[in-house]
Order: C-alpha cells, then sequence, then structure tokens
C-alpha cells in the first residue's frame, strides 16, 4: 500500500493536517488573549500560516474553536494536578507545586477565569470537573496528613491559582510577584502546626 493512498488515510489524519491544527490552536491561543474571544478568524489563521479554508476544515465555528482551546488548557491543568499529586510530599507542597505550574504556564491557558469563553460543552464541563476531584483530593490528604487547614475547597485553590495565572502579564517582575502572592496563599493554607513548604 502507496503512503497516502486512501487505505493509509483512513488510518488517522495526516501528518501535515495534524501539524496545521497545532499551529492553529497555537496562534488562537495568543491571538485570544491578545484580542479577546471575538478575535476574527482570519487573523487567527493569518498568525498560524494557513488559509482561512484549512481553519474552517478543522474548526467549522468560532465556538468549536473556543471550546478546543478550553479542552486543551484543562488537559494541561489535569495533568499538572496529577503530576503535583504523584510528586509527593505533603499534600500543601503538593498543592504549592500546583499552582507554581499554573503561573509557569499562564501564556498557554485559554480558561474562563483567564478571560476565556465560559464552558459550552458537556465534555468539557467533564474535565474541569475531573480537574476539580483531582485538586479536591490532593487537598483532602493535606488535611490527612495535617498539612493543609480544615475546610480548603478545590475551588479555593481554583480561584486563586486563575488570579495568578492570567496571561500576558509581563514576563518576569510579574512571575515574581505572582509567586511570592502564591507563597503568601500557601501559608494561609497551613495548618498552623506544620511549617508551609519552601
Amino acid at each position: 500500500m502507496r503512503p497516502g493512498s486512501a487505505e493509509d488515510g483512513a488510518r488517522g489524519p495526516r501528518s501535515d493536517a495534524l501539524v496545521n491544527r497545532q499551529r492553529l490552536l497555537d496562534a488562537a491561543t495568543v491571538a485570544v488573549h491578545r484580542e479577546g474571544t471575538a478575535v476574527p478568524m482570519a487573523t487567527v489563521a493569518s498568525d498560524a500560516g494557513v488559509g482561512v479554508g484549512t481553519l474552517y476544515r478543522h474548526f467549522p465555528t468560532r465556538e468549536a474553536l473556543l471550546d478546543e482551546l478550553t479542552y486543551r488548557s484543562f488537559e494541561l491543568v489535569l495533568a499538572n494536578v496529577v503530576a503535583a499529586d504523584a510528586a509527593g510530599g505533603t499534600g500543601l507542597s503538593g498543592v504549592d507545586r500546583f499552582i507554581d505550574t499554573a503561573i509557569g504556564h499562564r501564556d498557554q491557558l485559554v480558561l474562563p477565569l483567564s478571560g476565556g469563553p465560559p464552558i459550552a460543552t458537556q465534555r468539557t464541563g467533564a474535565l474541569r470537573d475531573e480537574v476539580h476531584r483531582h485538586l479536591q483530593r490532593l487537598i483532602d490528604r493535606g488535611v490527612a496528613d495535617g498539612s493543609i487547614r480544615d475546610g480548603v475547597t478545590a475551588r479555593d485553590v481554583v480561584f486563586f491559582g486563575g488570579m495568578l495565572a492570567q496571561p500576558n502579564r509581563p514576563g518576569r517582575a510579574w512571575t515574581t510577584a505572582a509567586r511570592r502572592l502564591k507563597d503568601y496563599f500557601i501559608l494561609g493554607l497551613a495548618d498552623e502546626q506544620v511549617s508551609p513548604p519552601g
């Protein structure tokens, strides 16, 4: 069977289509951060170096594109909280690690708390809920190991992390300030009997 034949294509998207899709998502992330969710689709296509037709083949509507950006962002956040949990240590050190990673990834995230669109599809809502469940499990571990005071919720951490992970902030100065504020937040989460991670 020849590469590129109809049978070969049935196995999945061609590699150039996958490359174009990734370029579109990367360009759309930057464009939404720069211009908001109403950024013209033609601008996204131009920034990605492809034609508008290519954009619409991958994402037939603006809503489909925005939902994919949000879904992809929640995938990254989920990977971050899973990694923070798997790294060991106390629950508090895991929450610290999770927020710190979110700050570092802020320019890759298009989420409702950082100027992105509201969640519009069931699949994206389900992924958001999975993030919250994993994060709450990490917090509950911290309560059990005595490092996090009782009553802290995943929503508390998500809201504060979202404030710190705002995209398009000036580089090093914002990162330094955000991480200092994160340290204060972690101090507030810590059980009074336990020294916070540092």
